[in-house]
């Protein structure tokens, strides 16, 4: 299975609405498909130009090694040689903090991830965390 463009839209609107009910800082949010292709992105109004990228690094990070922001921030801090590494053959796309999410269908499976970016990581990944159940689909932080 891979995300539709349907659920990739609908991952970003009600991450956003998310970050408005919890009033924070203007987010942006790209969707990636199992193979790290981005499927849609949007930024907020007021959101820096730069946001794409760490966005998209968060998200790149989780489905290319199939771990979660979070699982890949504590790898970092335990072996940071390891994630040094897989920085250098990703061409440095990785960004190994929470707010990249991982998305699981029903049976577990690995369809893409989602990358936030634009107020705290873990306020971040709490704002995914929303858009993603929203899609019927599930969150791995």
């Amino acid at each position: 299975m891979t995300i539709s463009l349907n659920k990739a839209r609908t991952i970003i609107r009600k991450t956003f609405e998310k970050g408005r009910e919890l009033e924070l800082k203007p987010l942006s949010v790209v969707v990636l498909d199992a193979g790290g292709h981005v499927q849609a992105f949007e930024r907020e109004d007021g959101a820096s130009v730069g946001r794409f990228a760490i966005a998209h690094g968060k998200a790149y990070g989780s489905v290319m090694l199939g771990m979660a922001g979070t699982a890949q921030m504590a790898r970092a801090e335990a072996q940071h040689y390891f994630m040094t590494a897989v920085n250098g053959l990703f061409d440095g796309q990785v960004v190994p903090v929470p707010g990249g999410v991982l998305l699981r269908d029903k049976k577990g499976a690995i369809v893409g991830a989602v990358g936030v970016t634009g107020d705290t990581s873990d306020n971040d990944a709490l704002a995914a965390v929303a858009g993603i159940e929203a899609a019927n689909l599930t969150p791995e932080v």
